[in-house]
């Protein structure tokens, strides 16, 4: 009986053993698992790749599964973030030079159909009359559903004169609409710039890009030159989709003094120490302290969101129309070895009063919708914004932006702006700065 209940012990002990032991393995295993989880996930990707790869119904390339691996994994960040094939690299610094062939239209995502921002002027898309806001719903028969921005851009790019056909989805049109294009050079003019009127002149800025900045100066020259001395300035960014930050930076840096926030144009925040910046006004000589009035809508977005921001918080200009897209982040170029780029959102920018405008927007100082004035009915503006992008990022830090002012419609004059009830609104505003301005030095 004492042998066999020696044994007994020894065999409880043993298995005892054996359980801690066991238990001890599993923890150190669950630590490991839980200190190095990226790991884990890399293996899940490889295992899923060879089971595609092995038991798929056709034959895959690892380029393509590599590929639309790191597309979804980008395409989950934002709608800003995207991997740019070799190809599609070298047409994004095509398009920042100016001059691409295509069709014109700024595009995006939401609710995960392909949607357009805004055409671009004097282009095949503009000129056929695609608005903001019309979804693509076929690009040359073409099923645009689950389909990368990358892969929309590159069946819509192509040689001048080659033909390719959408079919757009309209908010209130009966049925899908066929619009037959055919592309063009686009040749995106930087901008326009012309008199109004004797001392009043325009600036028609329709994206940002390399020499915009250098081009803004020229026009400003050419009116002085038209004009003798400027009374006002109407800065109309509509539709303009935005571009290069430098040159949104340039045009306000022509009316920015050191005054307010040290003369701060925009200041970025993100995780990294280079997404840290501020980008202010250079001291040296500014324009004339004349009345200004920049004109944004729903198409307005990045950099002249920056720009109209700006000269908003420094109360150089009067923000007239509707409120602004509200893209404010940004997006870092990162080129690849294979010859692609991972475009990145890195940050977010912030106006020199501390506002985020990210799925926001610039709030109008003075709210003008945009009016037929030849029977005095409401356009349709474009709805879609930031905030309505899917994976969109919310606004982060920011203070509340100045409230916005309706204004009436009234006193239809001046049908010679042609039928753009904004512009006359805004040169009648000049007007009325320019009586006040004069008054104030009479006094003086």
């Amino acid at each position: 009986m004492a042998a066999k209940g020696r044994k007994k012990l020894l065999f409880v002990v043993v298995v005892v053993s054996l359980v801690i032991a066991g238990f001890g393995i599993g923890l150190r295993l669950w630590r490991s698992e839980r200190i190095t989880p990226t790991t884990d996930y890399l293996k899940l990707l490889t295992q899923v790749m060879a089971f595609v790869k092995k038991n798929y119904v056709e034959p895959v390339e690892d380029k393509k599964l590599v590929e639309s691996a790191v597309t979804g994994m980008l395409a989950s960040l934002d709608p800003h973030s995207a991997y740019l094939p070799p190809d599609s690299f070298k047409e994004m610094k095509v398009e920042m030079s100016g001059s691409f062939g295509g069709l014109g239209i700024e595009i995006s995502m939401k609710d995960g159909k392909l949607t357009i921002i805004s055409p671009i002027e004097d282009t095949p898309a503009f000129r056929a009359g695609l608005k903001p806001g019309d979804h693509i719903y076929r690009i040359d028969g073409k099923d645009t559903h689950g389909m990368s921005i990358t892969k929309a851009v590159s069946l819509m790019r192509g040689t001048k004169g080659t033909k390719v056909t959408l079919t757009i989805v309209r908010e209130g049109a009966p049925r899908p609409l066929v619009v037959p294009l055919v592309r063009d050079i686009i040749l995106v003019k930087s901008l326009k710039s012309r008199s109004l009127e004797p001392g009043f002149g325009y600036i028609r800025i329709s994206q940002f890009q390399e020499r915009t900045g250098e081009d803004f100066a020229k026009a400003l020259e050419t009116l002085r030159q038209q004009n003798g001395t400027l009374r006002g300035l109407i800065i109309d960014l509509r539709n303009n989709p935005g571009g290069l930050l430098d040159q949104a930076v340039k045009v306000a840096d022509r009316f920015i003094g050191e005054g307010f926030s040290n003369g701060v144009v925009v200041y970025t925040k993100g995780r990294e120490s280079y997404s840290q910046n501020s980008l202010s006004a250079n001291v040296g000589e500014k324009e004339p302290y004349y009345p200004i009035v920049v004109l944004i809508n729903g198409g307005s977005a990045s950099a002249s969101e920056i720009l109209a921001g700006a000269l908003q918080d420094h109360k150089r200009a009067v923000i007239m129309g509707t409120q602004s897209f509200g893209k404010g982040s940004v997006q870092s170029v990162m080129p690849l070895r294979n010859g692609g780029a991972l475009k990145l959102t890195t940050a977010r920018y912030y106006t020199p009063s501390g506002r985020s405008i990210q799925a926001k927007g610039i709030v109008p100082d003075v709210v003008v919708a945009r009016l037929d004035l030849k029977n005095v009915q409401k356009k349709d503006e474009p709805d879609i914004r930031e905030k309505d992008l899917n994976n969109h990022m919310s606004e982060g830090a920011a203070t509340p932006a100045p409230p916005a002012e309706e204004a009436p419609v009234k006193n239809l004059k001046n049908l010679e702006l042609g039928n753009d009830y904004q512009m006359l609104r805004a040169l009648e505003l000049l007007h009325g700065l320019d009586a006040m301005n004069r008054l104030n030095l009479k006094k003086q």
